[in-house]
């Protein structure tokens, strides 16, 4: 049996949430799983619908570290375990239990300068751990910078879901939506400064003297979304911005699907960083391409010049001539064709078995 211990697991959404979800339902095919996640409300109807067990540790944020790391360990000794699999280095930093460790990395809860008190803490974790699993080149390089021993990493890229076929009611509506709004660009993730759309707001205001039809939909909700809609305003963009929240997965798909470029120069934004960019990936099924930052894990989502384009989030120019370079003679529909077949690669079928190999 392994166990999977994470702090971010459903029916809470997120992308993390669905990381180890698909993980965790994955490896259920193949061995005897149970995991360890912290309380939400809601859980039980999910829960009761798993193939495997999944057991929930409530109380104080502050205790329920120690009080999971004791439950976990107490498991340990009743059980034949194989191994520990965790999200994060904080989910196995307080236990005491001698079973093989597997962590997961993901860029910014690692990115801490060197010799800090919390770095020291993250190596001391993962000096202790049989492999450290990097979600992308980025996150590995990243690693080794902070100390971690190179020979511990590998890198397992996210795994996804092969998408279902929209339903017609939606693509219709969002035809009737966007009219004869063309081309479209569009962002899926939440409204933060790494995300980058306040930049790709500004290119809007030369690009729609080329394109005057051109529109922007920005699928999200966060920290940043006033300050967007501030700007939109100021620059005189309310015509081609659109702001979608708290819609149905459907209607969220129906809009990637009648878009022609997904849009997201992420950066570094103080330690916070994009360690892989799933949201790429997902674009990429419904054969829209996408462009990246290349701060952060966007190239092992995005192959440069053949799925999207790469370029630096920082630099309006590059910004903006990255979008009209797809956008000149429809480069996008070759990009997009070609991220379709390219996005198979990260299909959980072909993912976990990375995950056997380590294992076994």
């Amino acid at each position: 049996m392994y166990l999977i211990v994470t702090r971010s697991f459903p029916p809470e959404l997120g992308g993390m949430q669905s990381l180890m979800w698909g993980l965790s339902r994955e490896l259920s095919k193949n061995y005897m799983i149970k995991v360890f996640a912290d309380y939400i409300e809601n859980h039980k109807n999910f829960d009761e619908q798993a193939s495997f067990s999944i057991e929930r540790v409530g109380g104080p944020k502050l205790l329920r570290k120690y009080r999971k790391a004791y439950l976990i360990d107490e498991f340990v000794k009743g059980n034949k375990i194989e191994g520990v699999i965790a999200d994060h280095w904080k989910s196995l930093e307080h236990l005491k239990n001698d079973k093989k460790k597997y962590c997961l990395i993901h860029g910014k809860e690692i990115n801490h300068n060197k010799g800090s008190s919390i770095n020291k803490r993250i190596v001391k974790v993962l000096d202790n751990v049989e492999k450290v699993i990097a979600n992308s080149e980025y996150t590995k390089n990243l690693a080794i910078e902070i100390g971690i021993k190179k020979e511990k990493i590998i890198i397992i890229n996210p795994g996804i879901d092969p998408i279902k076929n929209v339903d017609q009611k939606s693509l219709d509506k969002v035809e009737s939506l966007l009219s004869v709004k063309s081309p479209r660009l569009i962002t899926v993730s939440r409204f933060d400064k790494r995300k980058n759309h306040e930049k790709i707001v500004m290119s809007l205001r030369n690009l729609k003297q080329i394109y005057p039809d051109i529109v922007y939909i920005c699928i999200g909700y966060g920290d940043e979304e006033d300050n967007i809609k501030s700007l939109v305003k100021e620059l005189d963009l309310e015509v081609q911005v659109m702001f979608f929240n708290d819609i149905s997965d459907d209607l969220k798909n129906a809009l990637i699907a009648k878009s022609n470029i997904f849009v997201m120069p992420s950066v570094i934004h103080k330690s916070s960083v994009e360690g892989f960019g799933i949201a790429y990936t997902e674009a990429a099924q419904y054969g829209i391409p996408s462009i990246g930052g290349k701060d952060g894990g966007a190239s092992d989502a995005i192959d440069h010049e053949k799925t999207g384009l790469i370029c630096d989030g920082n630099n309006l120019d590059e910004i903006y001539s990255s979008i009209n370079l797809m956008l000149e003679n429809k480069k996008y529909l070759e990009y997009g064709k070609n991220a379709k077949n390219f996005v198979s690669k990260f299909y959980w079928s072909n993912i976990v078995e990375q995950y056997k190999d380590i294992l076994n």
